[in-house]
């Protein structure tokens, strides 16, 4: 991936420098980290476990919001994210002006262990995660770690497969699409609830892979990289590895052969059209 020299985003709170203090938000608990972790092991927005009720505004007067004092040992991964941000502004700024639209750009917050968020505290077991709720995204840098070592996801294209995703799902609800979801969503039982969250965040595949794309910096074994790591977080292959057995009835994020698929399908057409998620059943027969 031709990163060095990149653009880097304007838009990151830098909080590294500091462990954002606290205990768990109202509400939160044992049982709310563990879901967090499992929510966080399928590579996706665990706002919906933590606590709803933190205040928007709170992560604006959290302490440690500049970039931290002296070189960091995650330093290069903290520019390298703000290189893939700053692409996503790029992209998504050109496409939806193409469209007579205007890209609001969000910020991203990068911290260590944890930190609050607008949607409750943010944890290092988290996981990279979009909060509706002040319209941020987060990542501790140790993810990066993780998707290497347990996920056997190497490679730059593969780290930034995931803030694309993330970048996805806020364009998602600039876009109007996740309130329609969530509104959807408290309508419907257990099983129909879970299959539209499946539908939102293979959107958030496809839109990665429309940004990947148009991005201008892909290199051979790039695409293979994002690939691998949409297939390494599916949820039946979550589920097989955590339990032993799969429960498609449980799935909120899909299958690795639908992320695989929406990733790619993004990437071929890279036109935004393509990706009503919702109602296609192109991926049916998919496993």
């Amino acid at each position: 991936m031709r990163w060095l020299g990149g653009r880097e985003s304007e838009n990151v709170e830098d909080r590294r420098g500091s462990s954002g203090g606290g205990g768990l938000a109202i509400g939160g608990g044992i049982g709310t980290i563990v879901i967090a972790v499992i929510v966080f092991l399928l590579g996706g927005d665990p706002s919906q476990v933590m606590n709803q009720g933190g205040d928007a505004d709170q992560s604006q007067t959290m302490p440690g919001a500049q970039a931290p004092d002296g070189p960091q040992p995650d330093d290069e991964a903290a520019k390298f994210t703000r290189v893939v941000l700053g692409s996503t502004e790029d992209v998504w700024t050109k496409i939806l002006a193409e469209k007579g639209q205007q890209y609001r750009p969000p910020t991203l917050v990068l911290f260590r262990d944890r930190t609050q968020s607008g949607c409750g505290t943010a944890s290092a077991a988290s996981g990279p995660f979009y909060c509706p709720g002040d319209k941020k995204l987060y990542i501790d840098l140790s993810f990066y770690d993780e998707l290497r070592e347990r996920f056997k996801a190497p490679g730059d294209f593969a780290m930034a497969y995931v803030v694309a995703h993330e970048v996805g799902h806020y364009l998602q609800d600039q876009l109007g699409i996740m309130d329609k979801v969530h509104n959807a969503q408290q309508q419907a039982g257990k099983r129909e609830a879970n299959q539209l969250s499946v539908r939102l965040e293979l959107q958030a595949d496809f839109l990665a892979g429309v940004w990947a794309r148009n991005n201008g910096m892909i290199e051979a074994g790039d695409i293979e990289e994002a690939l691998n790591a949409a297939n390494s977080i599916g949820d039946d292959r979550i589920q097989k590895e955590t339990q032993g057995y799969v429960v498609p009835d449980g799935f909120t994020h899909g299958t690795s052969a639908q992320r695989v698929y929406w990733f790619k399908k993004g990437y071929k057409t890279g036109d935004i059209n393509q990706g009503d998620t919702f109602n296609s059943n192109e991926d049916a027969n998919l496993q």
